[in-house]
């Protein structure tokens, strides 16, 4: 085998298997495919970004809002709701971009179902912070409530599987 051959075939699987130290280094061996993935996945990290900071700042500019009101009483749980909610929505964007990050940096190359899962936990213990309990039917609660189980029982089976896989390399 041709000795250019030889390290272009080892740079492309040192490509997929350890961290880069930018995707330009690994550009010249990606397939037009991998080349395609990453750009969608800078295009939706720089998306995101943008949310969480516009998030960031409607949450700063409401706290702000409420302090200068003087309407922070903290015997007032519909206010507390509102600010952990839009805290939790801040911590669910950035877990989220956090996972893209994990493959634009090839540290794992798809969105692990772990992080899915992770995220949909987010969101129902965010749907948990904001739900108004006066408001919502009984059943809506029980169903809530078995998806955070289930969630959470496939989250904890992954990550035993994850450390067995550990354990067994």
């Amino acid at each position: 085998m041709h000795d250019s051959n030889k390290s272009q075939i080892l740079l492309k699987i040192s490509a997929r298997t350890k961290k880069p130290e930018g995707a330009k280094e690994y550009w010249s061996v990606m397939t037009y495919y991998e080349r395609f993935e990453q750009i969608v996945l800078v295009i939706l990290s720089f998306i995101i970004s943008l949310v969480i900071l516009f998030a960031l700042l409607q949450l700063v500019i409401n706290v702000y809002s409420i302090f200068v009101a003087g309407i922070l009483n903290p015997m007032d749980y519909k206010v507390f709701q509102v600010i952990f909610g839009m805290i939790m929505t801040l911590l669910i964007a950035m877990e989220f971009k956090h996972s893209i990050i994990k493959v634009l940096e090839r540290q794992s190359h798809i969105i692990q179902v772990k992080a899915i899962i992770l995220l949909a936990l987010l969101a129902l213990a965010r749907k948990f912070i904001i739900i108004n309990l006066e408001m919502v039917e009984p059943f809506k609660i029980i169903a809530l409530s078995l998806s955070v189980l289930v969630l959470g029982a496939v989250y904890w089976l992954l990550d035993q599987k994850d450390k067995e896989n550990k354990s067994l390399n």
